[in-house]
């Protein structure tokens, strides 16, 4: 599942708003990342700690060349899952019923009210275009054929 469709399963608690929802997960990243940065754990009961670790400088190796290359000291985040999520992740214990949305709060219809008809004015008759008149199609003449006169022959 990626950030798009965690916000889409969560839009439906806010009431089908996906911008309200991507909020939500935005502040709540945003809370871990600024903890860690400051060196604090997260915990999350039940779910797991997130934690800021400070790896030392140590000697690895290039996996190409074999050649020994010194790697330089480091802050990386790591997350310790909890019991609890071990626990259903395993099987040991079994995962309650998804909390449903809240239902919509339904707004009760305004009663309708009716409303006097206005005066309208008399329907003004609207006069057709004038058209010209058709013009007449002359159909073109063809040049008459020339007869060809044979030469009679002399003895």
């Amino acid at each position: 599942m990626n950030k798009a469709q965690f916000i889409a399963a969560l839009a439906p608690h806010f009431n089908d708003s996906k911008k309200e929802a991507a909020h939500a997960v935005d502040i709540v990243f945003d809370t871990i990342v600024r903890n860690l940065q400051k060196g604090e754990d997260v915990m999350i009961n039940d779910f797991g700690k997130f934690k800021k670790v400070d790896r030392k400088a140590r000697m690895g190796r290039n996996p190409f060349t074999g050649e020994t290359i010194k790697i330089k000291a480091s802050k990386k985040a790591r997350f310790l899952p909890a019991k609890g999520l071990k626990d259903v992740i395993s099987g040991e214990r079994k995962l309650g019923p998804a909390p449903k949305p809240e239902p919509k709060p339904v707004v009760k219809a305004k009663p309708v009210v009716a409303k006097k008809a206005a005066k309208k004015a008399p329907a003004k008759k609207k006069v057709a275009a004038k058209k010209a008149p058709a013009k007449k199609k002359v159909a073109a003449k063809k040049p008459a054929a020339k007869k060809v006169v044979k030469k009679a022959k002399k003895k």
